[in-house]
């Protein structure tokens, strides 16, 4: 038992100590973790560089119709280029510029869309020779895109591109439309006929099977090129060397940026 003596010496020793205490704490005490930093918001991702660009669109010239409304006006303006007025029997006139569009985005892919195609169906059917055992492409089937391919061989590109440039605009609209709000069309338009243009020119006959339904190139790397590059192996070495010459035509003048001559 603490005699009387000793609780006013016990009081100011637990006085000082609280003093003490009082006055070490903020010294003594940790240093409280600095919060975390905040994370600064992503940065919006910045538009793919454009490497085949357009020329502006001409101040002068006429306003464009809008997407919707630009079938007739685009479709009388194709058919007025010399020699492409043949082409009228074969064009599906509805949704022209979009499903030049899809067509153009699908050709480098392994499959056209056959609803999204600009152009009717080609008459008549797949010829084969020979049996499921040893099939081959038969070559009649180069006259079933023989009609279209004589069209397009006549054509002035020259005249294609002004047209094209033209109307640039709404093949724009109608592929940021498409699913490509960051994409520029006409390098679209560009990796596609580069893709084209690398199509193999075998000189022997095409061997096919029949796995399911459809017939396949029996080759496997032909099987696994794209809908493009199957497309011209279809339609023959003749048909095929007269689209990769106006092809080539084409990517001179898209992938130029320049605005064609006043007269062209």
């Amino acid at each position: 038992m603490l005699s009387n003596k000793a609780i006013p010496v016990l009081a100011a020793v637990v006085a000082l100590g609280s003093a003490a205490a009082w006055y070490w704490w903020p010294h003594l005490a940790p240093t409280p973790a600095p919060p975390p930093p905040v994370a600064a918001p992503p940065a919006p991702e910045a538009p793919p560089a454009i490497a085949n660009p357009m020329p502006a669109p001409d101040a002068n010239a006429e306003p464009l119709p809008a997407l919707a409304d630009s079938d007739g006006p685009f479709a009388k303006g194709l058919l007025a280029i010399p020699g492409a007025s043949r082409m009228g029997k074969f064009l599906r006139p509805e949704n022209l510029i979009r499903h030049l569009v899809a067509t153009v985005d699908n050709l480098p892919r392994h499959r056209l869309a056959a609803d999204l195609r600009p152009l009717q169906p080609t008459t008549g059917t797949f010829q084969v020779i020979g049996g499921d055992e040893q099939a081959t492409l038969d070559e009649h089937n180069a006259l079933r895109y023989a009609p279209v391919v004589a069209i397009l061989g006549s054509l002035d590109m020259r005249a294609v591109n002004s047209l094209y440039q033209r109307y640039y605009p709404l093949f724009q609209r109608a592929y940021q439309d498409l699913g490509y709000p960051q994409g520029y069309f006409n390098d679209r338009l560009v990796a596609a006929i580069d893709d084209l243009l690398a199509t193999p020119h075998p000189t022997a006959p095409l061997a096919l099977v029949r796995p399911k339904v459809f017939w396949e190139y029996a080759d496997p790397d032909l099987e696994a090129r794209s809908a493009g590059q199957k497309l011209l192996l279809r339609m023959g070495a003749d048909n095929a060397a007269v689209v990769e010459r106006k092809l080539r035509e084409l990517r001179a003048l898209v992938a130029s940026g320049a605005r064609p001559a006043a007269n062209q």
